[in-house]
């Protein structure tokens, strides 16, 4: 399932129209890790520019969902269950090229030590749109974060775990800052 994406900018007379309407032009699916996706749906640079009409689609050539410091992303990811991801049968290098083609430039930042667990130099505003997903933060302290809860990460060392048996949609608005 995709997620549909409307974009507004303004026409040749100056009146606001919409100028694109559909799925996000990047999708990413997991090939070992069943159910795994993220929709990047759009960037900013710093400033951002207003209105956008008339610049090349930025999802479309994106090479990383973390923003510099000042920019933005906006992204929805499904998170499969955690059962899956342990019962999929792959090399742990099959799943880190999964993780580096479903979160270009996360996925470096992942620990291998405790898989998951990462940090960014971002503030970010994470919506649970479906199911039920836990928090965890260092010591391995967990909250679970149901449907239509709002996360704001500061750019703490977490992971995110899916014991629930169904799927986790999130969106994440991520804007780029200095440590």
């Amino acid at each position: 399932m995709g997620t549909r994406r409307i974009v507004t900018g303004y026409s040749s007379t100056g009146e606001s129209v919409v100028i694109s309407d559909g799925l996000s032009p990047w999708i990413a699916d997991a090939v070992h890790v069943r159910s795994l996706r993220s929709e990047l749906l759009w960037q900013t640079a710093s400033p951002p520019r207003i209105p956008s009409t008339g610049v090349a689609d930025p999802a479309i050539d994106a090479t990383t969902f973390l923003p510099p410091p000042g920019y933005t992303t906006i992204q929805v990811v499904d998170f499969p269950p955690d059962a899956s991801v342990t019962s999929t049968i792959a090399t742990p290098g099959d799943i880190g090229a999964d993780f580096s083609k479903v979160f270009p430039g996360l996925a470096g930042r992942m620990e291998t030590q405790n898989p998951g667990m990462h940090f960014t130099d971002t503030i970010d505003y994470c919506v649970l749109l479906e199911g039920e997903i836990v928090l965890e933060l260092d010591g391995g302290r967990t909250t679970v974060v149901r449907k239509h809860d709002v996360v704001i990460q500061n750019g703490t060392r977490h992971g995110w775990r899916n014991p629930s048996g169904q799927l986790a949609r999130m969106l994440f608005v991520m804007i780029g800052g200095k440590r």
